[in-house]
C-alpha cells in the first residue's frame, strides 16, 4: 500500500463538527432518520446523544473523536471499500476508525437494515 501518512493526519485533525451535518444531510437525503445515524454512531463509539453533542461543540478533532471512544468489539467485522480504500487494510487506527463511521453511514444511507449495519447475528 502507498504512503498515506499526510492523509492519515489531514484525516486526524479534521473537526468532527464539520462534517458530522453532512452525515445527516446524507442519511436524511435518502430517507433515513438522524436517530438512526446517533444508533449507529453510538453503536460504534459509545458515545450516547448528549456526548456526541458535546463532542460537535467542543468541536473535537477525529483524533479526539475515536481516542476517547470505547470501540464496539465488533468493529472489526466492518468490511469493503469507501472512499477508495479497503477498510480492512488500513494501518493507521484513526483513520480506519474514520472509515468504519464512513462505512456504516454509507450502509445506512443504501436502506441497509439496521441489524446488519450493527453486525447483529
Amino acid at each position: 500500500m502507498t504512503d498515506t501518512s499526510h492523509h492519515d493526519e489531514r484525516v486526524a485533525k479534521m473537526k468532527f463538527a464539520s462534517v458530522y451535518p453532512h452525515y445527516v444531510t446524507k442519511v436524511e437525503k435518502k430517507g433515513r432518520s438522524k436517530d438512526e445515524l446517533h444508533k449507529v454512531i453510538e453503536w460504534l463509539t459509545g458515545y450516547d446523544e448528549k456526548k456526541l453533542q458535546s463532542l460537535i461543540d467542543d468541536e473535537v478533532t477525529f483524533a479526539e473523536f475515536f481516542n476517547n471512544a470505547s470501540l464496539n468489539p465488533n468493529a472489526s467485522l466492518i468490511k469493503g471499500v469507501i472512499c477508495g480504500y479497503r477498510v480492512e487494510e488500513i494501518k493507521n487506527p484513526i483513520t480506519r476508525q474514520v472509515r468504519y463511521l464512513d462505512k456504516l453511514i454509507d450502509e445506512l444511507a443504501r436502506g441497509r437494515k439496521m441489524e446488519k449495519i450493527l453486525r447483529v447475528a
